[in-house]
């Protein structure tokens, strides 16, 4: 189609393009406000993608007649559950970053700018943007709110964030296509921030304009006490995993990083000051963790026991990264399992397996793993001795 002489492209369309970005829109009954949100969006870029999480009033038909791509689905799962349909469907087209925007008219999509001129210097960056919630018309429970997540932000990080309750992003989603979702409301947004910490994606802030409406025209979905219930259970949650697992994890592996990989592990395995019996001990306790049908929780278990036991802590998290490999142990421990039970279809193909396919087979699957993980873990015990043993004697 040729365009007319006079079309100006979107404001910012060469670094949306530049930088395989988009510009996410999760919606729910917000008819008053969608289309001018939608319009303001694609001045700035024509990748826009509206997520129509199962509106019940006239946000369906309006969405129809503006040109952006839909993803939408008959009844609405919250939030949450939005924005990880919209990350799904925008790195099936290739995009690598997505701006999400609240459609209550609260955020200015020009801001999108700093987003994108930050990622300049912060590539990968999970970016937030920091609100000033000065001005008037402001509501009390979004001061609040702000400060009661920032507070357990820095709790379960130990990182400091202006704003971590901002809807207006930008997501690095080509580094969450393997992750696995817990939550569906507004806690979502708490979970990525505090799971990206954690492996270790900056979180950054970027100051961001905001607009709140008079009280009697604002439209909000949030409901202050099942909402805050849901928000309060998970940091709970994150809590426990911070102080049980994150946090020993980051002390046990920080001669690693220190003295680097290699230079550390020879330093562990060769310790003078730790017997051989613990040292080896660890590496086997690690395998059996790595192998063992918890996915999921080996580390959150493992850690607690290996402190219990005393055993050599970086040691046993090193062993335990053998899961880092779950096609092959998910295959492994269906094909025992299948052998244990006597079943001839025992050949496994680890290639096109899938955890779905795996969970299905029931007792197979976790007696299997549980004793190949047993065998795995003798096995590498024994062979780290005995090399411990022929080094003590050369």
């Amino acid at each position: 189609m040729k365009l007319p002489t006079s079309y100006q492209p979107p404001a910012l369309e060469h670094l949306f393009s530049q930088y395989k970005a988009c510009i996410l829109l999760p919606t729910y009954n917000n008819q008053q406000t969608i289309v001018s949100v939608i319009r303001d969006s694609l001045l700035q870029t024509s990748h826009v993608i509206v997520i129509n999480d199962g509106s019940t009033d006239a946000t369906s038909e309006l969405i129809k007649n503006e040109n952006v791509q839909i993803v939408t689905y008959p009844k609405n799962k919250g939030k949450g559950y939005a924005l990880r349909q919209g990350f799904k469907y925008a790195i099936a087209q290739g995009y690598n970053y997505a701006i999400t925007i609240d459609t209550d008219g609260q955020h200015y999509p020009d801001d999108c700018l700093q987003f994108l001129t930050a990622l300049e210097k912060n590539e990968g960056a999970l970016m937030i943007g920091s609100r000033d919630l000065s001005h008037e018309n402001v509501p009390g429970k979004s001061t609040f709110g702000r400060r009661f997540s920032n507070f357990w932000f820095k709790i379960e990080t130990g990182k400091e964030m202006p704003d971590t309750q901002s809807g207006f992003r930008l997501y690095p989603i080509y580094r969450y296509k393997k992750a696995v979702f817990f939550t569906r409301k507004y806690e979502f947004e708490i979970e990525i921030i505090v799971r990206s910490s954690w492996k270790s994606i900056p979180v950054i802030a970027v100051p961001i304009k905001v607009f709140y409406p008079a009280r009697e025209e604002r439209v909000t979905h949030f409901r202050p006490f099942k909402d805050f219930f849901r928000i309060s259970v998970l940091n709970t949650f994150l809590v426990l995993i911070a102080f049980l697992y994150i946090k020993p994890r980051d002390l046990i592996l920080r001669p690693l990083r220190e003295k680097g990989i290699k230079n550390g592990l020879k330093e562990l395995l060769f310790n003078p000051d730790e017997s051989r019996l613990k040292r080896a001990s660890s590496v086997g306790f690690g395998i059996f963790m790595g192998i063992v049908p918890i996915w999921g929780f080996q580390l959150l278990v493992g850690i607690p026991l290996s402190i219990l036991m005393k055993m050599n802590k970086t040691l046993f998290i090193v062993a335990a990264n053998i899961s880092i490999f779950p096609p092959v142990i998910w295959a492994a421990s269906l094909a025992t399992g299948k052998l244990l039970y006597r079943n001839p279809n025992w050949r496994i193909d680890f290639r096109n397996l899938k955890l779905d396919e795996v969970l299905n087979t029931g007792k197979e699957f976790f007696v299997g793993g549980t004793v190949l993980a047993i065998a795995a873990g003798l096995f590498f015990f024994g062979i780290t001795l005995l090399a411990l043993n022929l080094r003590k004697k050369k």
